[in-house]
């Protein structure tokens, strides 16, 4: 964050204003959202380890993130919120007309003045990296502007207790954040929804089981300089495997999304492949039709049976990293098991 103290002055300025506007209740399409409905006062949660405190519920939410705008959209409030920065995937069918509603105040990585400009009341984001001195400013920084934050439970593994599933963490922040708004049915009922798609994934535990080994998968993620990463031990698609019934063959790795060798790859002889589509992102390497062409030409790994036999899935990759829409995937996975012959 540049010039600290004069971005301090004028935020608090910027907030002490629109917190004038929003207490008054001037009528508008805000006032009448699920979180005035619900009257909520004098709200805390605890995020990532930081007692989180609301006078009254949030008028003006800037979301760091795409992740983050989605979760908050699918609680439908996107009248509460002041902004939206860091777009990385083309937005899905079903949140475009909600996010259309809200500002763009920065294409990507928002800034400490990006922030500002937006007069924010509360912001969220789904991972703690964008909360920086040299980004949107740290928590401490905006704790001391008057300025609440919110991190995914997520990416915060410190404060996780030990084999807490990462879609449960996901499901606390939904249930936090309609505490927080006053939506708390209809957090309640996403939480709902997605235990029972996950549940229903889990039904594929039990028949993989009965076969004498799990079957493995790689995850492969990306392909960057003609290297591929895939899913590590820590990633969210270890956790998929253990739902569904399979095992990651990387699972002995301690990070989300390891850069490998093709060989590596080769040597763990995987039982099928799950390719993450990234092409909307653009990069050279991102699409699921490269992935499989970079696999093929591989002298090595093109003679892998999931290769030659095309035992590969594909999911979009966007979905691969925990998100409201990561159940998604999970059921994508469950399904193409079951196509490949590893349950009935």
């Amino acid at each position: 964050m540049r010039n600290p103290a004069r971005l301090g002055i004028a935020l608090a300025l910027a907030l002490a204003t629109a917190g004038c506007s929003t207490a008054a209740g001037d009528g508008s399409r805000a006032d009448a959202g699920p979180a005035a409905q619900g009257g909520t006062k004098g709200v805390s949660v605890t995020s990532c380890g930081r007692p989180v405190s609301f006078a009254g519920p949030p008028q003006r939410t800037v979301a760091l993130d795409q992740t983050s705008t989605e979760t908050l959209l699918e609680l439908g409030l996107q009248d509460r919120m002041a902004g939206t920065a860091n777009l990385k995937t083309k937005i899905p069918p079903q949140y475009e007309a909600a996010y259309a509603k809200v500002p763009v105040i920065a294409p990507k990585i928002a800034t400490g003045e990006q922030l500002r400009a937006a007069t924010p009341d509360f912001v969220v984001a789904g991972s703690t990296d964008l909360y920086t001195a040299d980004r949107a400013g740290t928590r401490e920084e905006l704790d001391a502007l008057k300025v609440p934050t919110f991190v995914s439970a997520v990416d915060c593994p410190q404060q996780n207790p030990a084999g807490r599933s990462p879609f449960e963490l996901l499901f606390s922040d939904y249930e936090n954040l309609g505490k927080v708004f006053g939506a708390e049915e209809r957090a309640g009922e996403l939480a709902a929804d997605q235990r029972a798609a996950v549940a229903r994934a889990g039904e594929n535990a039990a028949e993989a089981a009965r076969g004498a080994d799990r079957p493995t998968v790689v995850y492969l993620y990306s392909v960057f300089n003609g290297m591929p990463y895939v899913a590590g031990r820590t990633g969210l698609p270890s956790e998929m495997s253990r739902i569904v019934g399979a095992k990651n063959a990387f699972d002995d790795v301690d990070e989300d999304w390891p850069e490998v060798s093709w060989e590596e790859i080769a040597r763990r002889d995987p039982d099928f492949i799950v390719i993450g589509d990234l092409s909307e992102r653009g990069r050279p390497g991102d699409s699921a039709a490269e992935k499989r062409a970079a696999m093929t030409r591989h002298p090595v790994v093109s003679k892998l049976a999931a290769v030659r036999e095309n035992k590969i899935l594909e999911v979009p990759g966007i979905e691969l990293d925990p998100s409201v829409r990561s159940v998604h995937a999970l059921g994508l996975l469950a399904d193409g098991m079951k196509d490949l012959g590893y349950v009935r």
